[in-house]
């Protein structure tokens, strides 16, 4: 009871062999088209990078779609116009220019991918990069895939 709780909290649509290989998620990125600095709550601008990298050896994943959001909830862009395949260990990204805050401190991607094997979960990460700072996020899986 307690690990299926567990395997729902986390969201991933995992394999009963092995609990830590998947065959695809959705998954939400947090990103910061600006960030607020100082008393005046001064918006810094920020390039933000959007890495996903199939840490699977042995496997391809597909990438379904990558949606970029702003900090109400509306959808900004579809960055994919058909799915993408990753091959193993490889690696893409997707880039929101410096001065493109539409996306404001809330912004997100929501990123789904899946693969025919049991493999690997990727990375996917946010780096922001700024004039004044510079940080990352990781992503987290919210809902399982059947």
């Amino acid at each position: 009871m307690l690990i299926g709780l567990l395997l729902c909290i986390r969201g991933t649509a995992f394999t009963h062999e092995n609990p830590n290989l998947s065959k695809g998620q959705k998954v939400y990125v947090p990103a910061y088209s600006h960030i607020y600095t100082g008393n005046r709550q001064i918006p810094s601008l920020l390039t933000v990078t959007l890495s996903i990298r199939n840490t699977d050896m042995s496997h391809t994943i597909e990438v379904v779609f990558v949606d970029y959001y702003d900090t109400k909830g509306t959808l900004l862009k579809n960055y994919l116009l058909s799915p993408v395949f990753l091959k193993p260990l490889e690696s893409i990204r997707y880039v929101v220019d410096y001065y493109d805050k539409a996306g404001g401190a809330g912004a997100n991607f929501i990123v789904e991918w899946r693969s025919e094997n049991a493999v690997n979960p990727p990375i996917m990460e946010t780096i922001m990069i700024g004039s004044r700072s510079s940080f990352t996020s990781r992503g987290q899986a919210f809902v399982p895939l059947k």
